[in-house]
């Protein structure tokens, strides 16, 4: 499987983070000072992608303008004498050819995945969800792409959770395996913790067949009343095969607060310019915290009169 292009949905309404998300996308929420969506852009175009769609909708306009050029910035930038950012800015619209195409209805991820079905022709090509990171080297994508030149099929990326988790995600029955990948059986979305295939969870990243197309133009919609991919896979799996592989690297569900404010922290203590200051802070804080927990533990163990 050679592809040339790769497919972004970030169309989503981002209700998780509101009220921050009232007025901006989701995508476009900082990790210290890149946004999401240029990261996940990023990963792409290191995996050797040039050729980028990504699924927005309304209220999104600000990622298409992080892509585009700011002339006036630029030339204030060249006025102050900033090359250092002046090189920044015009590094992030030359990335790769970035395309862009709004789904009108918020009818689930297949359905935003149905919308780049012009763009893509008959080509495979990749998914990249816009609101998961990885910090993999080769990057995740690419890890991917590497299994798929030396097997036919269609690909999604897994990981084990726990049972409460996996209400969230899709699951998968694990075949049989070999050299780092194993063959799906079956696919169920957001399935009840008792009723999952396994604790092996889909996470935000796939190599699909452009067949994928014509299975999700006629799907009906499943969980959620939703045109569901995961729904689209099982169809498809019936006639090409679906391989699961287990990513290397650290992933990061920066859809979720909690996941969001780690890849903040651990993205800060990888930047040169941050991290003494920003380890000393973390240090300080973690000692302060010591000491208070000390004071309440003494304060509870002292008799009262």
């Amino acid at each position: 499987m050679r592809l040339r292009k790769a497919v972004i949905p970030a169309a989503g309404l981002g209700t998780r983070f509101l009220p921050a998300t009232k007025a901006q996308p989701k995508e476009m929420l900082p990790i210290v000072d890149i946004p999401i969506i240029q990261l996940v852009v990023e990963e792409a175009v290191s995996a050797g992608i040039e050729d980028i769609l990504i699924i927005t909708g309304r209220g999104k306009r600000a990622i298409e303008d992080h892509f585009d050029r700011s002339l006036e910035l630029e030339q204030f930038l060249g006025r102050t004498k900033r090359p250092d950012l002046l090189g920044t800015l015009r590094r992030i619209h030359d990335l790769a050819d970035i395309h862009f195409i709004r789904q009108k209805e918020p009818l689930g991820l297949g359905h935003a995945i149905l919308q780049a079905r012009r763009h893509v022709g008959g080509e495979p090509f990749a998914v990249l969800l816009g609101d998961e990171i990885f910090d993999a080297d080769p990057p995740a994508i690419g890890q991917m792409m590497r299994l798929a030149s030396e097997f036919e099929g269609n690909f999604v990326a897994v990981r084990k959770v726990s049972r409460e988790e996996i209400e969230r995600y899709g699951s998968v029955k694990p075949g049989p395996s070999a050299k780092g990948l194993f063959r799906v059986l079956d696919l169920v979305e957001k399935p009840k913790a008792d009723e999952a295939p396994s604790l092996w969870a889909i996470v935000g990243r796939y190599l699909l067949h452009a067949a994928i197309f014509d299975v999700l133009i006629d799907l009906p919609p499943g969980r959620n009343g939703e045109i569901q991919l995961t729904d689209a896979l099982r169809v498809l799996n019936t006639s090409v095969p679906v391989f699961a592989c287990e990513l290397q690297g650290r992933r990061y569900d920066v859809g979720d607060k909690v996941g969001y404010l780690q890849a903040n922290v651990e993205f800060a203590l990888k930047r040169p310019d941050i991290r003494p200051a920003f380890a000393a802070y973390l240090a300080g804080l973690v000692e302060a915290s010591d000491e208070s927990l000390r004071q309440a533990a003494v304060s509870s163990d002292t008799p009262r009169p």
